[in-house]
């Protein structure tokens, strides 16, 4: 089985609460964008992972594509696989990449074994490998809370435009990113996001890792300054960055980025 697995963007990223638990609540809304990692999966005499592409850090017996399959093994009776990785979609970039892998791997060995799991079972599997993994069994457009587990898939979003999206190449962790964040109530509802101008979305909606992170990388400054010169009617980061993304009315020209990973899509929710 041959699978790709798209990132996702973060419009708006309001961080509400610190939990007891040690995690945070957020508001936000998540969109699947077209940025792939493909994964091969096939049945083999030992399961095994294997990469190419962007190379991945860390022990790869520990990535989340092998603790999606070891979960499911818990549970159910799956014979040994090999798992191919091609990593395409950048690290520590706010896009969701791995937990898009993990969340696609569970969707994958479910239709491969017959597994015939329901997406209320596919989300809960996915809520224990992260806190983005869910979102990626129904991979639609959802406005979301909690950790990010809880969402609203019934988001309807009047979202016509082109997106622009930009990544330095800087990884940040999420240790990082919330270490020095403050968390403060959303002062803007976004699910009340379709009453409200498109001209007014700079204005309104904010992703609070970028007040926290930029003032300490200078780079990520300037690419939404240069972002900014092209005119979107929105710019910010994803996530917890560092990928930055701009919506336009029109397709946007003229733009270059020579040492930075980009891509432009119609999007259309």
């Amino acid at each position: 089985m041959r699978m790709n697995c798209n990132a996702k963007i973060n419009l708006g990223l309001f961080i509400t609460e610190k939990r007891v638990d040690g995690f945070h609540n957020l508001e936000s809304i998540f969109l699947p964008v077209p940025w792939f990692d493909v994964i091969e999966i096939q049945v083999a005499d030992k399961t095994l992972f294997s990469s190419s592409g962007i190379e991945i850090d860390g022990d790869q017996s520990n990535n989340l594509c092998m603790k999606a399959y070891q979960l499911l093994a818990r549970d159910y009776v799956l014979p040994p696989v090999s798992i191919h990785l091609e990593k395409n979609i950048p690290i520590g970039a706010g896009l969701g990449g791995g937990s898009s892998d993990a969340a696609f791997v569970l969707k994958g060995l479910s239709e491969m074994f017959q597994l015939n799991l329901s997406v209320e079972r596919l989300e809960q599997l996915a809520g224990l490998l992260g806190s983005d993994c869910p979102f990626f069994i129904k991979n639609k457009a959802a406005f979301v809370r909690g950790k990010g587990e809880r969402l609203d898939s019934n988001l309807k979003l009047d979202l016509d435009c082109y997106c622009l999206l930009v990544n330095p190449g800087i990884h940040i962790s999420t240790k990082e990113a919330y270490s020095s964040i403050i968390p403060k109530q959303a002062k803007f509802n976004l699910k009340d996001i379709n009453n409200l101008d498109k001209r007014d979305w700079q204005n309104s909606i904010k992703n609070d890792f970028e007040t926290s992170l930029l003032p300490n990388y200078p780079e990520l400054i300037e690419l939404k300054n240069e972002l900014t010169k092209l005119e979107p009617f929105y710019v910010a980061m994803s996530g917890s960055g560092s990928t930055f993304f701009a919506l336009f009315k029109e397709e946007p020209k003229g733009y270059s980025f020579p040492t930075y990973a980009s891509k432009c899509f119609q999007l259309s929710i």
